[in-house]
């Protein structure tokens, strides 16, 4: 009989390197939310893929920015903790990718005593000889590591990678029960997906500014109602939000909608109500009611 692998694989690297797709793609369900903005996972976000002989704990965290003020620092130590209780790092960088936006961060993966595996990603973007010499240069920066070309979205060498994960978990029983997905409540993908569609309808400073807390949440056998309110900093961000009689967020909330009910596999009822909340983004009492800081 075989014996039983987990572990935690935590994924890093600068923002829109495709962190998130490549989580999602390993776990077969949209854990992380995925927009082409910097900035869009906020949270360490665990995915959980169990076999008869293994427990996979996926790790998807901010990307590694120079923060800029309360929130950014908090997200930042998300990605702290990863290093902290990594079993195996995965490392993700795209083509044309030469640094980490952190050189203290890198040098925690130069001296990683566990295995880090550099998954050069966006390959189908590049061309043979460009995706070579990216390969010699990682060689050159990270000699310990194991470098493997993939790309997350068009799912190529993802299957392959899993595998030698599998192969590179150590032995030890499951730490979650074997039918979970994730370590987060169902509210916090409420909350998600509609900072997602607030992301990709929303330009400038908007999505940035905002926050989603989910104040109901009632499941019935047939319907799931919900009530979530955005935040905003400003009053004139609270009228972008909104839009002309209510357009634009109503356009939020029927997007919200189809993909709520996509994961829950159930019919959905969602109300949205915008408020208020002056820079809550620097307030360490309202970062921590929003689960930033611990």
């Amino acid at each position: 009989m075989k014996k039983h692998r987990a572990g935690f694989v935590n994924i890093i690297g600068n923002p829109n390197v495709g962190k998130s797709t490549l989580m999602n793609a390993f776990v077969g369900e949209k854990l992380s939310i995925i927009t082409s903005k910097a900035q869009t996972t906020r949270h360490r976000i665990l995915g959980i893929v169990n076999g008869d002989d293994f427990q996979v704990i996926l790790s998807d965290t901010p990307g590694i920015i120079k923060p800029a003020y309360e929130m950014q620092n908090a997200m930042m130590d998300f990605v702290k903790s990863a290093f902290e209780d990594a079993d195996i790092l995965i490392y993700m960088v795209e083509i044309g990718e030469k640094a980490l936006k952190d050189e203290v961060f890198f040098k925690k993966i130069e001296n990683s005593k566990i295995p880090v595996l550099l998954l050069l990603n966006k390959i189908d973007t590049s061309e043979q000889e460009m995706l070579e010499a990216q390969i010699q240069h990682w060689q050159q920066q990270l000699p310990k590591a194991e470098i493997h070309p993939v790309s997350a979205l068009e799912n190529f060498n993802v299957k392959e990678v899993f595998e030698r994960i599998i192969e590179l978990l150590p032995e030890a029983p499951p730490y979650y029960p074997k039918d979970q997905l994730t370590d987060k409540p169902e509210r916090f993908f409420v909350n998600e997906t509609i900072r997602e569609k607030i992301l990709l309808n929303y330009k400038k400073e908007i999505p940035y500014a905002v926050e989603v807390e989910t104040e109901e949440f009632h499941e019935d056998e047939e319907i799931i109602r919900i009530r979530s309110v955005i935040m905003v900093e400003r009053d004139t961000q609270k009228g972008i939000i909104i839009g002309h009689k209510g357009s634009a967020l109503k356009r939020v909330g029927v997007a919200a909608r189809k993909d709520l009910e996509k994961f829950f596999a159930k019919q959905v009822h969602i109300e949205l109500y915008v408020k208020v909340n002056k820079n809550w983004r620097s307030d360490s009492r309202q970062l921590k009611r929003f689960g930033y800081n611990n």
